[in-house]
């Protein structure tokens, strides 16, 4: 989970961020398993050589790859969601000295880096969507600001757009399932699309809150936590937290509309 890759930066300071360039295609299928890629053209009938994109096992069967050509790094020295790597470190020199065991692995897999999209030796850096710093996880404002351009929207595939950029920050807005809950019911319509305006009102609150969002802190064992919680007929809700000094930061919101058999108990 992306959540959790987020999380597992916790204590870092410096960070470098790795791109495989084209990174399916670098695996290579098995010679009696080419024919399960067949597509057939007006110039004959074609295989591919290499993993395409789009096959409903290749995500798993690449994280497998990065898994095992990384194992034993993995959550010391950086961390890996398919085809993105981001090398961590805790001082400056164990971020140097973090570099180039990565690298080393890649080269004895063949596997190879889009250099245009490398990071090198920052203290903020754009990961998974997020920027990613000492202090906590962010929004990436080129997402948000995707978000806050978002026109009205005229269809059913408009708003199911929309709300998918939304639900993968979720964990930044309170209460988000409350807020989402007028939208989501009219994503599932199949006919009579209309705005009405509680769900303008939905779209609006929406937009402000991923605008506005706060850093988020990383979870930390040596430190308490905080968890408020929250339940309905309707829904639950919940924030996780830990202090700071005086102050109270938050790790996550969690909030989930109930079922109706969810609603019966």
């Amino acid at each position: 989970r992306i959540d959790d890759t987020l999380d597992a930066l916790n204590g870092s300071q410096w960070f470098s961020t790795l791109d495989l360039k084209s990174g399916y295609w670098q695996v290579e299928i098995q010679p009696e398993d080419k024919e399960k890629t067949a597509f057939t053209t007006g110039q004959g009938l074609w295989q591919f050589k290499v993993m395409p994109f789009g096959l409903c096992n290749a995500p798993a069967t690449f994280e497998r790859l990065m898994e095992t050509v990384l194992r034993g790094l993995t959550s010391e020295a950086c961390l890996v969601y398919l085809d993105d790597i981001i090398i961590v470190g805790r001082t400056f020199q164990e971020h140097l000295n973090n570099i180039p065991k990565v690298f080393q692995r890649l080269q004895k897999a063949n596997l190879k880096l889009s250099p245009k999209k490398c990071r090198f030796f920052r203290k903020e850096v754009s990961y998974l969507g997020h920027i990613i710093s000492a202090d906590g996880v962010k929004t990436d404002s080129e997402k948000t600001k995707a978000v806050a351009d978002c026109p009205r929207p005229e269809t059913v595939h408009d708003l199911r757009s929309f709300f998918g950029l939304c639900t993968y920050y979720r964990r930044f807005v309170r209460n988000f399932s409350a807020i989402a809950r007028p939208l989501h019911k009219l994503t599932e319509a199949r006919s009579n699309f209309n705005l009405i305006e509680e769900c303008e009102k939905s779209f609006n609150s929406l937009k402000q809150a991923l605008i506005t969002s706060p850093i988020l802190t990383y979870p930390r064992t040596d430190k308490e936590f905080i968890l408020d919680t929250d339940a309905s007929n309707e829904r639950t809700l919940a924030v996780l937290s830990k202090k700071i000094g005086n102050e109270e930061c938050v790790i996550a919101y969690f909030s989930k509309s109930l079922g109706k058999p969810e609603r019966n108990y």
